[in-house]
């Protein structure tokens, strides 16, 4: 491996210096860094490994030790997002927007930071020299789940966060609805109501956004979940309690009574 790359890389640096009437020298003056990285074999199972080294912060995730100290893997990913996919760098950040680096064998190395590191092995090259369906794969991939960095969650509803169980969703979304709703933050539940969040979603006690407040007697909040949301104004909570605005002409607040 290391002979065929100095035969090719000596070739090149011939023609680059015949091209300006140069001489280009014995061939030791080859960059015998880019020779040796060029000629190292690995497979899928040991690439994915350096993938989800550089995808851990440099943390080894097989031996967890740490092999690569955090300022080298931002360099080492900022390299790969910006250039590692030859002349069809640019594109891919803007179609991925991940860090990866492809090989003239038809691998590629994806890393999703904080997530997962990736291996492809697809030889069929494309004109640019990339894996065909290694590209491929990788644009499905955040067709799917929300792994391109610039991608916005609450605006793509229809993509994944696999950071995230459904769980972890769930009750942050009650929370913040809840205390919005208690509060009288109307400006937060419309952005809730806005990112297309459920807003007749109940607590541990039953208790939805519309039972805050209402017994908080925040009226404009009410009307809105009512009027916009459409949340069912009769629901019930633990203790068999709905619901039921009652304008009261002094205080102007919402009551409860038991349904």
């Amino acid at each position: 491996h290391i002979l065929s790359e100095v035969k090719e890389g000596f070739g090149i640096q011939i023609n680059l210096c015949w091209d300006r009437g140069l001489n280009p020298g014995p061939v030791w003056f080859v960059d015998g860094g880019v020779v040796r990285s060029c000629s190292v074999e690995v497979t899928c199972d040991s690439m994915v490994v350096i993938a989800g080294t550089l995808a851990n912060g440099g943390v080894c995730p097989i031996t967890d030790e740490a092999v690569l100290c955090p300022g080298t893997i931002r360099n080492v990913l900022s390299l790969m997002h910006s250039c590692g996919m030859y002349d069809f760098s640019g594109q891919f950040a803007f179609k991925v927007g991940l860090p990866a680096k492809s090989g003239v064998c038809g691998a590629m190395l994806i890393v999703v930071p904080g997530v997962m590191g990736i291996c492809t092995w697809s030889p069929p090259l494309d004109s640019l020299g990339n894996s065909v369906r290694g590209v491929q794969f990788c644009e499905e991939v955040v067709c799917v789940f929300n792994f391109h960095m610039f991608d916005n969650i609450p605006r793509n509803s229809c993509k994944r966060d696999p950071r995230k169980t459904k769980c972890e969703i769930t009750g942050t979304n009650v929370i913040n609805a809840l205390f919005s709703a208690a509060s009288g933050d109307l400006v937060a539940l419309r952005r809730l109501k806005m990112a297309g969040i459920d807003l007749s979603m109940a607590d541990y006690d039953g208790r939805t956004p519309l039972h805050l407040a209402a017994a908080e007697g925040h009226l404009v909040i009410v009307k809105l979940l009512l009027e916009q949301c459409g949340v069912p104004h009769n629901s019930k909570d633990r203790e068999h309690q709905s619901t039921a605005l009652a304008e009261d002409s002094n205080t102007h607040r919402g009551l409860w009574w038991h349904g």
